[in-house]
């Protein structure tokens, strides 16, 4: 079920009013997990069993490391629960690729059988509710969260449905609290008191999920139009070209993505949860560590928690501390998807870590002066890092490894012509007007930070002649087709 579907807006309306309508919190968390596992099913057919595997695996293990005494047997039972997690997503997301690879491999020693691929559904939203189960066993492990009591709250935490399927990845120690804070008796019985939604968390949620319905259709799915044009055949393109066509898909992916988050956040919020922020306007940053703080900031912070720190961080030698940066992101692109071309995205991603630790670590007093502290250095910072970024866009987009070789080489070594690029413009012009205006957008909200919550603090009249707006405008362009986002495919 996609947010921008029209069957999302029945069923989260519908899940609202009930909401409202049910006169305990116990019961509201029952209907919210009955409508998670819906949702689930909706998209995902019988495939929901591996959510139903992964939760009762998880509950079960967490309580025991939890009331272990033996460390030995608190080892054997994360190293279960990590086995089964991580078994089960590999197989149903690196299986193929894994045969594809060995095939190849026996090919070039003239191996005359080849394993038959087994073309397994990738199950929607796995490698999400995978990391968030996992977080849930390795805190308790380290002593840092108390198992559930409730199978039906920690089942709640896994499925819940604004960001079951593409996040961000919540943590248990953010989510569990919330439920049992909403729990509030009144008198000296165990009564329950109904939870009021509140006006200010409804009009928050609102704000921001109009927010991610115009960065997803009205910016990325009118934006995507010329990035597929170009990066269907880019052989032969002119560098003008690739450049076009690599900012239109660097700012697809960031509307559609940061616009599901926000979307994902917003529908949280309105159901009284809160949720961290999963973007910060990554397009500002001015280092490769800084732009890894403001994008998927969920999964940076999850891979630097439960993947660097356990591999040494940099805690150990240099050179340790620059492989670990290289390994963390090459599984950080394999995480995307079960292609060669996520991998060299990650290692592009962890190359530029590495270096800039070894610039850091070997020039301190370069990084630390006065020039990169003023308006003049910032902005060099800024515009380098960006170009990095983005050159790492095209291996993410593009598959087809000799078009992504042209791609990049076109993008590096600019030649000068601008004829092809000339000729999108003008058939992709809208597509074109939309890059221009996101860039001021985007420039006018980093320099007025805050602008959800100024918008979401108006008064009432204004507040609605800008949702009204927003709304006109995301119906104008919805044209009952919805497209899908692009981390439903991860």
């Amino acid at each position: 079920m996609l947010f921008n579907s029209i069957e999302f807006v029945v069923f989260f309306t519908v899940v609202l009013c009930i909401i409202v309508i049910i006169k305990t919190r116990r019961f509201q968390h029952l209907f919210l997990l009955g409508s998670s596992y819906f949702f689930f099913y909706f998209s995902s057919n019988y495939l929901i069993t591996l959510l139903i595997i992964s939760t009762i695996l998880d509950f079960f293990v967490g309580k025991e490391i939890f009331n272990s005494s033996s460390k030995k047997k608190k080892k054997i039972l994360l190293i279960i629960s990590l086995a089964g997690n991580l078994g089960l997503l590999g197989f149903f997301k690196y299986a193929d690729f894994a045969i594809t690879q060995f095939n190849i491999f026996g090919n070039s020693l003239d191996l005359a059988a080849e394993i038959p691929l087994l073309h397994l559904a990738l199950p929607i939203g796995i490698s999400f509710y995978t990391f968030q189960t996992i977080s849930y066993t390795v805190d308790i492990y380290r002593g840092h969260l108390e198992p559930s009591k409730s199978f039906w709250e920690f089942a709640l935490f896994v499925s819940f449905f604004p960001q079951l399927v593409a996040g961000p990845i919540v943590r248990a120690k953010t989510f569990l609290p919330q439920l049992r804070e909403k729990i509030e008796s009144f008198g000296a019985g165990n009564k329950l008191r109904q939870i009021v939604i509140q006006n200010y968390q409804l009009k928050m949620g609102i704000t921001m999920m109009s927010f991610g319905f115009l960065k997803k259709m009205f910016f990325a799915d009118n934006i995507a139009p010329l990035a597929n044009e170009i990066f269907l055949n880019p052989i032969g393109l002119d560098s003008a070209s690739i450049m076009l066509g690599t900012i239109a898909f660097g700012i697809q992916i960031y509307c559609d993505f940061s616009g599901y988050s926000d979307i994902a956040i917003g529908a949280a919020l309105i159901l009284g949860f809160k949720f961290p922020k999963n973007f910060n306007k990554p397009y500002f940053a001015t280092s490769p560590s800084d732009f890894w703080n403001r994008w998927h900031i969920s999964l940076s912070t999850w891979l630097r928690d439960y993947f660097y720190f356990p591999l040494g961080g940099n805690r150990k030698s240099s050179g340790r501390t620059y492989l670990n940066l290289i390994t963390v992101m090459f599984f950080g692109g394999l995480w995307h998807g079960a292609s060669w071309n996520f991998v060299i995205w990650g290692l592009l991603h962890g190359s530029y870590l590495s270096i800039h630790k070894i610039i850091s670590d070997k020039f301190p007093k370069v990084v630390n002066s006065i020039f990169f502290k003023t308006r003049v250095g910032k902005l060099v910072s800024l515009l380098i890092m960006q170009y990095l970024v983005f050159l790492t866009w095209i291996p993410f987009r593009v598959r087809e490894f000799d078009h992504m070789i042209y791609s990049v080489h076109k993008f590096v070594f600019f030649d000068f012509q601008y004829s092809n690029a000339i000729n999108y413009v003008d058939e992709f012009t809208f597509s074109s007007g939309l890059i221009i205006l996101f860039t001021l957008l985007h420039v006018y909200s980093y320099t007025k930070p805050g602008l959800i919550e100024r918008i979401s603090n108006l008064r009432l009249k204004y507040w609605v002649i800008f949702f009204t707006v927003v709304l006109f405008t995301v119906v104008f362009f919805f044209d009952g087709n919805p497209q899908d986002f692009i981390y439903f495919r991860f």
